[in-house]
């Protein structure tokens, strides 16, 4: 019997392949968080919301007035989970009351970094999302499996400095893939 040694995704990115059929995930470019036997979690990276960060700060600081540079920093749709839930990643070096570092970029949860961002001290780079994926044991395998997904080794250049339209295609393209051009019929040797 042959030894299949498994592997994780912790550090990539999920491309949604076409046929995608959740319109949780249709059309989207996940960043994987964690990835283990017993799960994994990740951050939808390309869907924005209709909030912005000023948005945000009015609900955890009411009595401070929103700076004008917050009304600029978009919040995107992290995932269906805990949609409550703030998260940013920005790249490694700075570190906050809650942040994990994952190598080339870190992940922060607490609302420190948010108020360093709009108070202008900050990362000088960074995403924010609400709410976040998650897969039970094996779920993601078996979606890797039926096709629903590509990966594509992690790029901080098209998570900060690609428009959010544009990094889906990007992700792709970087596996010199055009994603209109695939099908959903899977091969099987």
């Amino acid at each position: 019997m042959k030894n299949v040694e498994t592997s994780y995704l912790r550090n990539q990115f999920l491309i949604a392949m076409p046929h995608m059929a959740d319109p949780n995930f249709a059309h989207t470019l996940t960043y994987i968080v964690e990835h283990t036997p017993n799960g994994a979690m990740g951050l939808v990276v390309n869907r924005l919301q209709d909030l912005n960060l000023a948005d945000i700060l009015e609900q955890l600081r009411p009595e401070t007035g929103p700076t004008a540079s917050s009304q600029q920093v978009p919040i995107y749709n992290g995932g269906p989970v805990q949609t409550d839930r703030g998260f940013v990643l920005h790249p490694s070096g700075p570190v906050f009351q809650a942040t994990v570092d994952l190598g080339e970029v870190s992940l922060s949860t607490s609302q420190d970094i948010l108020f360093a961002i709009a108070d202008g001290a900050g990362p000088a780079q960074s995403l924010i999302t609400l709410g976040y994926a998650g897969w039970e044991a094996g779920q993601l395998e078996a979606e890797l499996a039926d096709n629903a997904w590509l990966t594509c080794p992690f790029d901080a250049d098209i998570l900060f400095n690609t428009d959010s339209e544009g990094r889906l295609g990007a992700a792709a393209a970087r596996l010199g893939v055009n994603l209109s051009l695939l099908t959903s019929q899977a091969g099987h040797a």
